[in-house]
């Protein structure tokens, strides 16, 4: 499955709407995709699944790319 995360770039950055930013990683699980993100420096903000209508919406997107985290 697909998630998309929400992010400021530092971990001791306040959430700024303005700031925040955004990626897409495959896991099975919220769980696993905060796991799959640890060693980077990411204030996570939300971390929601992208399926159906929603995710062929965003495959649109030109900056679309899904990371690839071992």
């Amino acid at each position: 499955m697909v998630f998309k995360v929400y992010y400021q770039e530092l971990m001791k950055e306040v959430p700024v709407r303005e700031k925040t930013k955004s990626l897409y990683v495959e896991a099975e699980s919220v769980r696993e995709v905060r796991t799959k993100l640890a060693d980077r420096p990411y204030n996570i903000e939300f971390v929601t699944p992208v399926q159906g209508a929603f995710l062929e919406y965003e495959q649109k997107n030109e900056d679309f790319k899904v990371l690839e985290i071992g």
